[in-house]
């Protein structure tokens, strides 16, 4: 067992895992956008990568949810409708009120010590006014909070929940919080953390999901709803 401190050789990832990566950036900030089918030929010369690890990248995210497979047809990037919305945040409320239950449990300390700059880029981000910057420290923030918990399978749910969330970004930016509400909404997490009371934590996770699905599916209907 290597002594803490000590160097040791750090873990090769394989091309997979980096074209996989990529991906979910490409599709987390719209580069590859809801519907869009992607052509094996033409992502490997882009990627600059052999057909055999971008299948391999493409089937993860297929798995992941990202991705949807249809026969003869090809691969596309997911379309998610104001249902799918829904189940990622109560998939999300599940992951982030377990992570937040282990942070209680565990070492407050250093939560507090990791949130804090999280919370400082946030602040940073609402005094811009930057859109996509608030989105993306608000993101931050949260994958910070899931991190802390210390759980490695937490944290995986975590990236791919988040991931869907960006996805619904068009959506969102109709109906996001003021910047200093959605600041006020974060401060208030951490300051629960903080003080220690689990009660008031749970009940801040709870209402952040909830006010967010009622955001967006307020002002988004189900493809062909308008017929019913």
């Amino acid at each position: 067992m290597t002594a803490p401190g000590q160097l040791r050789p750090v873990p090769r990832r394989s091309t997979a895992e980096l074209i996989a990566e990529q991906l979910r950036a490409a599709i987390m900030y719209g580069s590859l956008a809801p519907g869009d089918q992607l052509g094996e030929a033409e992502l490997a010369g882009r990627l600059g990568v052999s057909r055999g690890p971008l299948r391999e990248a493409m089937q993860r995210l297929v798995q992941e949810g990202l991705l949807r497979s249809e026969r003869h047809r090809g691969l596309f990037v997911r379309e998610l409708t104001p249902t799918d919305v829904q189940d990622i945040y109560v998939a999300r409320l599940a992951v982030e009120r377990t992570a937040c239950e282990l942070i209680m449990r565990g070492n407050r300390g250093e939560a507090v010590a990791r949130l804090t700059p999280a919370l400082d880029r946030l602040a940073a981000a609402a005094n811009g006014g930057d859109r996509d910057a608030m989105s993306d420290a608000d993101q931050a923030f949260h994958q910070t909070l899931v991190s802390c918990a210390g759980n490695g399978r937490l944290e995986r749910m975590a990236q791919t929940l988040l991931v869907e969330t960006r996805m619904c970004l068009t959506v969102m930016q109709k109906v996001y919080p003021e910047p200093g509400e959605l600041l006020d909404e974060h401060r208030r997490i951490l300051d629960a953390i903080v003080d220690g009371d689990e009660e008031e934590l749970m009940r801040l996770i709870e209402a952040h999901m909830v006010d967010t699905v009622a955001r967006i599916n307020g002002d988004v209907a189900e493809p062909g709803s308008e017929d019913r």
